[in-house]
């Protein structure tokens, strides 16, 4: 979030101031005497394979290769914004929205020559969506993205904004750093990207979504995803223009809902954009946590950790993230309109 406000904003300051097969072993492990953890779901360990070489995917998600994981208990749900409630008044934790930037720190992501800022830019805030009125050029998001101050998990559209009627919907605006506070105090963790790929394929072998290879089977919307021409022009055929209730939509074959849409989820790993040509050169790879350092081209200096599953703002003219093997890579103090996470627990 902080380096990417002085990406959006530099521009403007330099003009004004001169993230199936099941073993048995894993599966076994479902009838053990443990009990179930609360609103988790059992996720059976196996091998698949992971990533896409279908010719309408992104060059990162490729080559596919072959993984196998452990089991482990999933959240079915996103993160609501109730239960995040319940983390920070246990804990008093103040989310990385909620605190002024820190110059020092910032700069370790941004060019060696990047000036700095006025105090008056490094306030508390964090970036939120906003559709332009008319049809723009897909290749700038500065056109919809809008970084504001006093935005954060409890104010997700600004100051004046609340979460009346949203206590139910995936907390947003919260950082890699903030994810990971909730788990650790839950008793829990982040998901490794081959974990949450793993999950969300609900043991369908390489199909295109968690439920298939049609985006709509039958007509019906199984995710909440963007219709109409993106960024402009929302015709909410799902019936949601921002985030929608966790369990709105169908679950997948494991039971987890909103592995696809709704928001995107944080994960453990770094994201490295060509991570998976490394994975590609064994025949199988057993549980990765992903590489041991961020790199994204386009954003050398930027520390990226990969978020998955796509959003409510993914559209067929822009961005086809909605399926298991989509990934990005997500400045790890980051927060937006449309990231959020779930745990998992060993």
């Amino acid at each position: 979030m902080r380096a990417t406000l002085l990406f959006l904003i530099l521009p403007f300051l330099i003009s004004c101031t001169t993230d199936k097969s099941k073993s048995s072993e894993d599966a076994s492990a479902n009838s053990s005497s443990e009990e179930k953890p609360e609103g988790m779901v059992w996720i059976p360990g196996g091998e698949f394979i992971m990533g896409s070489d279908e010719l309408d995917t992104y060059e990162h998600e490729r080559p596919a290769h072959r993984v196998k994981v452990k089991g482990f208990w999933m959240d079915e749900t996103e993160v609501t914004n109730e239960l995040f409630k319940i983390f920070t008044e246990a804990t008093h934790y103040i989310t990385t929205a909620e605190r002024k930037p820190v110059w020092e720190e910032l700069r370790k992501q941004l060019p060696p020559d990047t000036p700095k800022p006025p105090d008056s830019v490094l306030m508390p805030g964090s970036l939120v969506f906003h559709a332009p009125t008319q049809p723009v050029m897909s290749n700038d998001y500065t056109l919809w993205w809008e970084w504001k101050t006093g935005v954060d998990w409890k104010h997700p559209e600004g100051p004046q904004s609340n979460l009346d009627g949203k206590w139910n919907h995936p907390v947003v605006h919260v950082s890699y750093e903030d994810a990971l506070a909730y788990a650790t105090w839950a008793g829990k963790r982040l998901p490794t990207e081959a974990e949450w790929e793993f999950a969300s394929r609900g043991g369908k072998e390489q199909q295109r979504y968690s439920w298939g290879n049609d985006v709509n089977p039958q007509g019906k919307f199984m995710a909440n995803t963007f219709q109409g021409s993106f960024p402009a022009n929302n015709l909410k055929e799902d019936g949601f223009e921002g985030s929608a209730p966790v369990k709105t939509f169908p679950a997948n074959e494991y039971g987890l809902y909103d592995m696809i849409g709704n928001v995107w989820e944080w994960t453990s790993d770094w994201y490295d954009a060509n991570y998976f040509e490394t994975l590609a050169r064994n025949a199988l790879t057993e549980n990765p946590k992903g590489p041991e350092k961020s790199f994204d081209p386009n954003e050398p200096y930027a520390h990226k950790r990969v978020t998955k599953g796509g959003s409510f703002l993914c559209a067929n003219n822009y961005c086809l993230n909605y399926r298991p093997s989509a990934r990005q890579g997500t400045a790890f103090d980051s927060g937006l309109s449309h990231i959020g996470f779930r745990c998992v627990k060993d």
